[in-house]
């Protein structure tokens, strides 16, 4: 039903800056919810960043609160996660998610679509 499609992945020394994309093919309400998760080798998937764009709701986790900002842009066709002062511990793949808006958050389970996932390597 929703198709999603994430762009931006690729390496960053330690302290740097990183910008991920995120687009869907389609706005609808069961893709009105937006989010990004994360999740490394050996390790469970975390959410990161949330937003219900009908009326911008954000959520964040505590681990990237203050560093990453979600944005949305070109008319809710697609979600922005800026991403600062990285650490090694933000290496993952990340994924974009879309729900319906009365599920959004960060809990992977309540999720309805999911992209392939763009690689985030952060090094010294």
């Amino acid at each position: 039903l929703v198709h999603l499609e994430e762009f931006g992945g690729g390496s960053v020394q330690d302290g740097g800056s990183l910008t991920l994309t995120c687009e869907a093919s389609t706005y609808t309400d069961s893709s009105d919810c937006l989010a990004w998760f994360r999740q490394a080798p050996g390790k469970e998937r975390e959410g990161v960043a949330a937003v219900q764009r009908r009326i911008g709701k954000f959520y964040y986790s505590d681990s990237v609160k203050g560093r990453f900002t979600l944005s949305e842009v070109s008319a809710r066709q697609s979600v922005i996660l800026r991403m600062e002062n990285l650490k090694r511990e933000d290496s993952a793949t990340y994924y974009c998610a879309a729900t319906h808006p009365w599920r959004c958050g960060l809990t992977a389970a309540t999720y309805n679509h999911w992209g392939q996932g763009t690689r985030v390597a952060v090094s010294s």
